[in-house]
Parts: C-alpha cells; structure tokens; sequence
C-alpha cells in the first residue's frame, strides 16, 4: 500500500521510562529522509504534548510538539463539545492544564467532598499517587450518584524500566461493576485518536500504518479504522497474550509482528 503515514504510539515502541529503545531514532530519520509523515499518539498523561516532544528529542528523534496527540488533549476536545462551560474535577498524575486550555478544571486539594462541591464532570488522567483512598472513594460516590466520568483512556498497566504499574483502568473495572454506571473512554482504543492523526497528516487512515506495543488499545484499534496494524516485541508485548489471541480463529489479528522498532524500515522496503 502506499505509504500515506506513520503513527506511533510512545512507550514501549520508541522509548522505555524516556530512555531510547535501540533502533529507534534510526527509523524515525530513515522515514524523515523517505518524506514520509510522522505522528505520534499516547495515553501519556503524566507530561504535556510539549514535554514528550522535547524528552523524544532529547533522546535523538527530532519531535515536535504538534505532531504528538495526547489522551489529554483529546478529552479537552471532548469536554468542550459534550459538557461546555462544566466544572471538571481532575485527578490525574502530572500537570497537564496546558493542553486542556478552557476546561474548567479543580483538582483534589481544592475539593472537601460535600454534595455542594460535587463537579459537573469527573476526569480521570493516569494513575499515581494521586489515587488514594479518599480520592477514589470520592469519585465513586459521585459516579454512584450520576456524575459522568470521563477517562482520558482504559489502560490497565504501562511499562517502566522496573516492571509494570497499574493504571487508570484497573480501578475503572472496580468501580463501574460496583456502581452499575460506565466511564466513557476518550483515548486509545477509542477511534477519536487515530482519526485525529489522519487528519493531521491530511491523509486517510487506509494509507497509514500504526506501530505499537499493545495488541489491542494500539493495533487492533488502528486497524478497525482502516490502518495497517505493526506490533513490536518489546515494551509491554507478551508472547503468550498474541498466541491466545492468534489461538481464536474468529479474532482480528495485526497485519505484521516484528521484534522492534528497529525492522520498521525493512518491513516498509525502505
């Protein structure tokens, strides 16, 4: 197919805990020198669409920050079409207000957990320390209640460079069973993103390939839109969770498998 564009997600495919994964910069100037666009799309929710462009240029790819779209940036476009002008109370680790410009937006420390202080939204970004017990409990009772709850997206661990941590979507599973009310998801696998990158790129997603790490929330949801799914072996890829999912004959499986970043190259005959 012709090569209309390339999407990545970040960790786990270009970089570990912000350190380069081998090969990496090395496709992203093979494809800059074919003109072949790049963009970049991330759960990230820790840092700002700056910030990662400037960690990724630090370690040796050339990223700039309009072409990196973040689970946060998504769900301000969300928020300001689905709840305009709402109170939206945000837990989430790390500042991120300068990509959710015109959201009303309160954090925990302000809030004291009466009725009156209820917010019109609850958002929730990534997991850290910010999801402690009174925090969770809070956002439980008002879910119960009928506040919506907008997540930034339904990943249930990232990888570190010591071992995986919990996210956000292993306490949503708790809470939405147990209040019999659902979240609503804005970024990956949600199809908002990988549109988003498409149109940026000015191109169709059937002329793009999407590279990731996670079967499902980067590949299979690239390709229900149209691009050509690309799964890597490193960050959080697990053998046995591909051979499973290879094992039902009735499940979409990725277009290409290849051990890293680093074959991406070859794999376009580039």
């Amino acid at each position: 197919m012709a090569i209309g564009g390339v999407l990545f997600d970040i960790d786990g495919v270009l970089v570990t805990s912000w350190q380069p994964i081998a090969g990496a910069a090395d496709t992203l100037r093979v494809l800059a020198d074919h003109q072949i666009a790049r963009a970049y799309l991330t759960n990230t929710t820790t840092k700002t669409r700056a910030q990662i462009a400037t960690l990724l240029t630090d370690a040796g790819m050339e990223v700039s920050a309009d072409e990196v779209i973040t689970a946060a940036v998504l769900t301000a476009n969300y928020v300001r079409d689905r709840y305009p002008e709402a109170r939206c109370y945000l837990v989430n680790s790390g500042q991120i207000a300068e990509d959710m410009d015109g959201i009303d937006v309160v954090y925990p420390h302000e809030v004291t957990g009466s009725d009156a202080d209820a917010p019109d939204v609850v958002l929730l970004g990534g997991a850290g320390s910010e999801y402690d017990h009174v925090t969770l409990s809070r956002v439980y009772d008002w879910m119960a209640k009928g506040v919506p709850v907008v997540a930034m997206h339904r990943s249930t661990a990232w990888n570190t460079a010591e071992g995986l941590r919990v996210d956000t979507g292993m306490y949503l599973i708790g809470m939405e069973q147990t209040s019999g009310r659902k979240a609503t998801a804005v970024g990956k696998p949600a199809p908002e993103g990988f549109l988003a990158a498409a149109g940026r790129l000015g191109v169709e997603p059937e002329e793009m390939y999407v590279v990731g790490d996670d079967l499902n929330n980067d590949v299979l949801a690239g390709q229900v839109v149209g691009m050509a799914g690309v799964l890597v072996r490193t960050g959080k890829f697990r053998q046995d969770t591909l051979d499973r999912w290879a094992a039902d004959e009735f499940a979409m499986q990725p277009n290409y498998v290849i051990d890293s970043v680093a074959d991406l190259p070859e794999l376009l005959d580039l």
